[in-house]
């Protein structure tokens, strides 16, 4: 096996000759050790402090950095009207979930079942449940969670309560989600856990926040954003003092930064 090229930011490695990372890791690493060297640089770092080891640094050098950046980079707070213009172009963003009161017949799908028995269980189940929806004196539905669930839901007659998108396997949530449907639905639902047998019962939709409910949300995300802003352009300016070998820190934005 060749030896791996190995990556560093003023003499000092990123990787070792024996470590493959990819390119995404070298640049976080980069931007990382041009932070560190830098706290060495302003005193807020002992001289002696240790690279990383395999991208992690040392509890000294990550409270450096920390202060390093509290010194060097410039957030001041938004005004009252940028925060007024974030807010008006983002109205989901500051906006409560929609929400979902279900239950659900799972059938999971795993290792060995018979796809097409399964498949078959699950519709007559829900032609069961449907045409006996709100027409049994027993729940049907209920019944038939507790007897037939593959989910821990279904010792409580399949429930899961209030839900949100976020709660939910995002191919679960785009089945579910902004419709208008109340009661069993009329199809099976496919996830990454199986089938499942759905029973809307009630729909919240969401709502937007007043721009002063949500006020110290919308600073946290510009401010966040300044920051993010300030610290790639910190970055440049470091990595064009440095001496840079085996890593680029142009092609992408790296997560250290992100």
């Amino acid at each position: 096996m060749n030896p791996v090229q190995t990556a560093r930011i003023n003499g000092v490695s990123l990787n070792t000759a024996n470590e493959a990372v990819t390119p995404e890791i070298l640049r976080q690493r980069a931007c990382s050790e041009l932070l560190r060297q830098a706290a060495m640089a302003r005193n807020l770092l002992a001289a002696d402090d240790a690279p990383a080891v395999e991208g992690v640094l040392s509890e000294a050098a990550t409270m450096a950095i920390e202060q390093l950046l509290e010194q060097a980079l410039d957030i001041p707070d938004p005004s009252e009207d940028e925060c007024r213009r974030h807010y008006a172009a983002r109205p989901a963003r500051y906006a409560t979930a929609e929400r979902v009161n279900l239950r659900h017949i799972l059938f999971a799908v795993t290792p060995g079942v018979d796809v097409v028995a399964l498949r078959n269980r699950a519709e007559t189940t829900l032609l069961d449940v449907r045409c006996h929806d709100g027409k049994a004196p027993e729940d049907r539905f209920a019944a038939a969670a507790r007897t037939l669930s593959n989910c821990p839901s279904g010792a409580e007659g399949g429930s899961l309560g209030w839900l949100s998108s976020n709660d939910c396997a995002p191919e679960f949530a785009r089945e579910i989600f902004a419709k208008a449907e109340v009661g069993v639905l009329p199809r099976l639902i496919h996830s990454r856990f199986g089938l499942h047998v759905v029973e809307v019962l009630e729909r919240q939709a969401g709502t937007v926040q007043s721009f002063d409910s949500v006020r110290g949300a919308v600073v946290m995300a510009m401010r966040q954003q300044t920051f993010v802003a300030a610290l790639r352009q910190y970055l440049q300016q470091l990595a064009g003092q440095a001496e840079i070998v085996g890593v680029d820190l142009d092609s992408a934005e790296t997560p250290l930064v992100q």
